[in-house]
């Protein structure tokens, strides 16, 4: 299997958020880093050159057992064109309350929105919350 490239570093969290432009990302950005430390109680780690993370679990991949690793269970990441948002939709009942989270697209792992104002902070705070609820995926049955 080839090593995971998105892992934990030991960057600033505060410092890659403080640098995000445009301006409105970087308080957009603010504002995710309180609900999302809020809501889960842990600091944030940023993972990769871009994500702001919360939590982590061990993740295989039901297409391949031998493709497994560590990932967030929850993060962000306020980039230039809108903020991703990453976990919300991976587990059934964040995917069945999504819907109500207001106006966003879909990426493949992630959710997208455009600014805060966007969506209802209450339905973004219970996904946070049932994807930081996540456990470590099972085993492959043999």
């Amino acid at each position: 299997m080839a090593e995971q490239k998105t892992k934990p570093t030991d960057a600033d969290v505060h410092a890659f958020i403080a640098a995000a432009t445009p301006a409105k990302r970087r308080v957009d950005g603010q504002r995710l880093a309180e609900i999302f430390t809020e809501v889960t109680g842990v600091d944030p780690v940023m993972w990769g050159p871009s994500m702001v993370g919360y939590g982590e679990y061990h993740y295989r991949s039901p297409v391949n057992p031998r493709n497994h690793g560590v990932w967030p269970k929850t993060a962000f990441s306020p980039r230039k064109a809108q903020l991703s948002l990453y976990g919300l939709k991976d587990l059934p009942n964040g995917a069945a309350l999504l819907p109500r989270l207001g106006t966003y697209t879909e990426g493949a792992g992630c959710v997208y929105v455009k600014k805060l104002e966007d969506i209802d902070e209450a339905v973004l705070r219970q996904l946070i919350a049932i994807a930081f609820a996540r456990e470590d995926d099972p085993e492959p049955q043999r």
